[in-house]
């Protein structure tokens, strides 16, 4: 099961070290180097940055781009901070907001999830027809998540905090009783629970239900903006192609890249995956690929500023730039 962060952690050793040590960004081949943190080990969910790495859409864009996996133990914005990576991957809105609120000197520059993959699990025959049908129900939260879409939930569904229950990030309390709600990625968790419990869970997908959050951001520093605009948006066009050809065409060398990176990945888990966002929409369609918009970052703000996450006098656009938006691939 997956693990990952749904909030920024170390923001203020970010803001500390926001001013990193020079180093070479020209490979001697002449192609710019960058190196890219992701927000969790190989997986589906991060098959367009294996993809273009993979495939050459960075290099023939002049980019020399090595990726740095994450995992757990692994801090994108303490990365980028030290300098020790140009770009990062952002698993969700909340992220962003959360450095914009510190003032950290970084911004997203496109959104590679149109859609959230956060989903809530329910057992099936129990009544649960919607989201709204978990109110009173126990549910399986882990830590972060009740500062992230467990803000969203209360303010629409009127949920309350009496019902989050430890998550643990094993489904075996779901499994043993069937009141109980579970989180997950729509891409991940659903399926292992089907292959361990024999039956097909309801699965409500929280964009579907109008929650509107952007997932896996492309976050780059600010003096990166300024001192190399063409490599930023080469960066975006080429992930944006590696996720185009990931999903619609021949995935075989992205997914041969990411079980190399990570030997516990699974073929089977893969094709589901890559299923799944398809069936969904989370990362988009053709011209939708790696897009943000002012009203709909508008529309995530006032959210979460109405139940108090963050001051309504925020400077929220300091979060994102526009500027790098792909190109339709």
């Amino acid at each position: 099961m997956r693990r990952r962060a749904f909030a920024a952690l170390g923001l203020m050793a970010f803001i500390a070290a926001c001013s990193p040590a020079p180093k070479k960004d020209a490979a001697p081949t002449g192609l710019t180097k960058l190196k890219l943190a992701t927000d969790w080990r190989a997986e589906a969910e991060l098959g367009g940055y294996y993809q273009a790495l993979a495939t050459g859409e960075y290099k023939k864009r002049g980019l020399d781009v090595t990726l740095v996996q994450g995992g757990p133990a692994v801090n994108v914005p303490q990365l980028l901070a030290t300098g020790a990576v140009d770009v990062g991957v952002g698993s969700n809105s909340f992220i962003v907001m959360n450095l914009a609120k510190e003032n950290a000197p970084v911004k997203a520059v496109a959104a590679f999830m149109q859609k959230d993959p956060q989903v809530l699990i329910a057992h099936p025959g129990q009544g649960v027809n919607g989201l709204a049908d978990m109110k009173g129900r126990p549910i399986l939260l882990a830590d972060a998540s009740i500062t992230a879409f467990w803000v969203w939930l209360k303010a629409k569904y009127h949920f309350a905090d009496d019902q989050v229950r430890k998550y643990n990030y094993s489904s075996a309390p779901f499994l043993a009783d069937k009141r109980v709600i579970q989180q997950g990625y729509v891409t991940s968790e659903p399926y292992l629970i089907e292959k361990e419990g024999k039956e097909k869970p309801a699965v409500f997908l929280l964009a579907d239900n109008g929650y509107p959050a952007y997932a896996s951001m492309a976050l780059v520093p600010d003096n990166l903006i300024a001192k190399n605009p063409a490599a930023v948006r080469a960066f975006v066009e080429a992930t944006a192609a590696g996720w185009k050809s990931y999903l619609y065409g021949d995935a075989k060398p992205g997914d041969a890249a990411i079980l190399k990176d990570n030997p516990e990945m699974t073929q089977d888990v893969l094709d589901q995956a890559r299923e799944k966002m398809r069936s969904y929409g989370i990362v988009g369609k053709d011209g939708e690929i790696g897009q943000m918009s002012d009203a709909r970052w508008a529309e995530f703000f006032k959210v979460a500023a109405d139940q108090g996450v963050y001051p309504k006098d925020m400077d929220y656009k300091k979060a994102y730039t526009l500027q790098f938006l792909p190109k339709a691939q």
